[in-house]
């Protein structure tokens, strides 16, 4: 029986990704254009995606590992941190050219900062924050002069990612160790406290506004809504299972968030803290198969992360299990597309500017 309930799930899975490839895009997504970049953690490589074809544009060699992708307000330059694996922790980024699609420098972080993760660029300027778990720092890193201009102490283990509020006069770093999050004052350049979110807190995101900050509790299914500045907890919403990358829509309405266990997308309503719906991207494993036996098993079944939302109509989503990236319609709460882009997409982001091919 159990075999059955495997096959059965695993075929579903791939006919839904396969079914997906190679459809003409929808007309708003052509319409609205730019560039996917997502890191290909088990392929240590970069990929640059034409949004409205779903072609590669190019494919760029990074660091052992790349994790998570960032890019300039201008759009302009990406960057990918080399995270590294178990026995070689990376200390470097990967500085990229988006119209090209070609790495042109590569940043040393120094030895101690090993193990670069998070990361979001300050504002209309060249410097960016990148957490390095290795030194439990929270790095400022001028990317023009490839160099740490600033190193700030979280005091906590796996300091995971980062987010800062729109002024860029703080930022928040929670801890995947301790559940805690790191609150530090930017322009002091020092620690301000620790707040407690949740069991295995990881991803995290700012409103638009400013005023709040939201925070997914992979450990105990939840996330934790933060007045941003009081830093009072506000609320605690379910969110079932695993949630491990959460983004807002760029007008602030939804908070979007990649459930990797449920293998789903959970699309909130930011204004009301309600759900909204999922976007299921891989069938349930059934109550009587082994979990764990069942993903070791079957390795191409979807394992969404990394979330990009480039728009209030669009988000794309990295499929670390099954080597795609699916584009989903916020309107429609449906799936639209599939892009295969490498192996293990993990880290994903999004530039205005197009990728020329070469």
């Amino acid at each position: 029986m159990k075999t059955y309930w495997i096959i059965f799930f695993t075929g579903m899975l791939t006919g839904l990704l396969l079914s997906g490839c190679g459809e003409a895009p929808p007309p708003e997504a052509e319409a609205l254009g730019g560039t996917i970049i997502v890191a290909s953690k088990s392929g240590d490589d970069v990929y640059f995606v034409n949004r409205a074809s779903g072609e590669v544009k190019a494919v760029a060699p990074s660091g052992l590992e790349p994790h998570e992708v960032e890019v300039s307000a201008n759009g302009v330059i990406a960057v990918v941190c080399n995270y590294g694996d178990r026995e070689n922790p990376g200390h470097t980024l990967s500085v990229y050219e988006v119209a090209s699609g070609e790495l042109i420098n590569t940043i040393d972080l120094g030895e101690e900062n090993t193990r670069p993760h998070g990361m979001q660029w300050m504002g209309e300027t060249t410097r960016l924050l990148v957490t390095a778990e290795g030194s439990r720092n929270l790095l400022i890193v001028d990317v023009d002069r490839a160099e740490v201009v600033q190193s700030m102490y979280t005091g906590e283990d796996v300091s995971h990612m980062v987010a800062a509020n729109p002024d860029f006069s703080r930022a928040f770093v929670p801890s995947i160790r301790t559940g805690n999050m790191a609150v530090f004052d930017l322009e002091e350049g020092e620690l301000i406290r620790h707040v407690y979110s949740g069991e295995g807190a990881e991803g995290i995101d700012v409103s638009p506004d400013g005023r709040e900050v939201w925070v997914t509790n992979r450990g105990e299914n939840t996330i934790s809504v933060f007045d941003a500045q009081s830093l009072e907890l506000l609320e605690k919403l379910p969110c079932p299972d695993f949630p491990i990358r959460g983004k807002f829509s760029p007008d602030g309405e939804k908070f979007l968030v990649s459930n990797a266990r449920s293998g789903d997308i959970a699309v909130f309503d930011a204004r009301e803290r309600t759900l909204i719906g999922t976007v299921k991207l891989t069938p349930p494993v059934p109550d009587d198969v082994d979990e764990d036996r069942y993903f070791a098993e079957f390795p191409e079944t979807s394992v969404p992360i990394g979330i990009v939302v480039p728009d209030n109509f669009f988000a794309y989503v990295a499929n670390t299990r099954s080597d795609a990236v699916t584009e989903i319609d916020l309107e429609k709460m449906e799936i639209t597309r599939h892009f295969e882009v490498g192996k293990e997409p993990d880290g994903i982001n999004f530039s205005h500017l197009e990728t020329q091919s070469p």
